[in-house]
């Protein structure tokens, strides 16, 4: 038997190119998809569905740089094309192409803290551990 192991804040995480740039606190995430229906000539319901692109957004809160990254001068106003790595007992989840659409922070100067971020990814794809 495997023992399983809970996840931790560290198991949370913003990478570009392999590398950790911030572990997150928390996060919540939302997938829509927007769904046509097709209609016919003399039918009253559709006949039928057609799915349509999934989008997924996701609230990341307090966002801590890594000290590498810090030291590197990471600017998360800059940041683009990235990745979000969620670590659970039995699987990895990562969302990537990500771009950031809200950053919201507070803070002391040189604080390197985000309190919450609002994400929009272009895939999500899940992995066995």
């Amino acid at each position: 038997m495997i023992a399983s192991r809970f996840p931790t804040s560290a198991d949370i995480y913003l990478e570009l190119n392999g590398k950790k740039l911030a572990v997150v606190q928390g996060y919540s995430a939302q997938t829509t998809k927007t769904s046509s229906v097709v209609e016919a000539f003399g039918e009253s319901e559709p006949v039928a569905t057609i799915p349509g692109p999934k989008q997924h957004t996701l609230t990341l809160t307090r966002l801590y740089a890594t000290e590498e990254a810090a030291r590197n001068g990471v600017n998360f106003h800059e940041l683009e094309d990235f990745n979000l790595v969620i670590c659970k007992p039995d699987r990895r989840v990562i969302y990537s192409g990500c771009q950031w659409e809200n950053l919201s922070e507070t803070g002391k100067l040189g604080d390197m803290v985000l309190e919450k971020v609002t994400i929009v990814a272009a895939r999500r794809v899940e992995t066995a551990l």
